[in-house]
């Protein structure tokens, strides 16, 4: 057997066991190995992984590990922008785009009330997911841990919180959201489709008493034809976003 010691800093020590999570533990493996299987051996997906240090030196995912290493392993950093030749993988290119897993469907709503085109269907199978989201060049949100450690998936998330609302912050966190919100930009909550707008007239007989009433600016969405207003609700989710932001 070989041995190496392995350390695990920020929210990656949420997927360890309590006792690995404070400090440097010994790690025992067969054979050459990378240090990106050895990584995932213990739970952690490798898209969560931001720099790897063996021995106080960043090294790849396909550093081979060697008896007595000693292995720093990073998250995101939020604050910190790292050299290119530290980096595991290239930055994600442009605007996010998502695909969600069948556990995140209100997430899924709120990325795309913020206008981040999020794909969702609750009965897309794992491998469906991956194969999108690698074609279409689109971030993996998910709760599987089996889902982003495989080797084809480049970009990805794991949501660690069960409320929606926060996973909109772990998200928000992780991609700087708030840089590409404008304000007033929306997707179909229900579709993903874009909205437009369309004069009240051409709507009218389908509109509430009071949402004729009090309200004159509407937009449809072009597929699943919903109509969309700034009421109350649209209130709240700015509000919400606000408080992302300010976070």
């Amino acid at each position: 057997m070989k041995e190496i010691y392995f350390r695990f800093y920020g929210r990656l020590k949420r997927f360890l066991p309590d006792d690995r999570q404070i400090r440097p533990y010994s790690h025992y493996f067969k054979g050459r190995q990378s240090v990106k299987d050895r990584i995932e051996t213990v739970g952690v997906p490798h898209t969560e992984v931001e720099l790897i240090l063996a021995n106080n030196r960043p090294v790849d995912f396909s550093y081979l590990v060697k008896t007595g290493d000693r292995i720093a392993v990073y998250p995101h950093f939020y604050q910190l922008e790292l050299q290119d030749n530290y980096r595991l993988r290239p930055p994600y290119p442009g605007k996010p785009r998502f695909i969600a897993d069948v556990h995140l469907g209100k997430l899924a709503k709120y990325l795309r009330r913020f206008n981040f085109d999020t794909i969702y269907q609750n009965d897309l199978k794992d491998q469906e997911i991956i194969d999108i989201g690698v074609e279409e060049d689109r971030i993996i949100l998910t709760r599987d841990h089996g889902v982003l450690m495989r080797k084809q998936v480049t970009y990805g998330q794991f949501i660690h919180n069960d409320d929606s609302r926060i996973q909109l912050y772990e998200v928000a966190e992780r991609y700087n959201l708030t840089e590409y919100y404008k304000g007033s930009e929306s997707r179909c909550v229900d579709c993903n489709s874009r909205l437009i707008e369309i004069d009240k007239e051409e709507i009218i007989d389908r509109l509430e008493l009071k949402t004729k009433m009090y309200f004159e600016r509407f937009k449809i969405c072009q597929e699943c034809d919903k109509i969309y207003w700034e009421g109350s609700h649209y209130k709240r989710m700015e509000d919400l976003f606000e408080k992302i932001n300010n976070y």
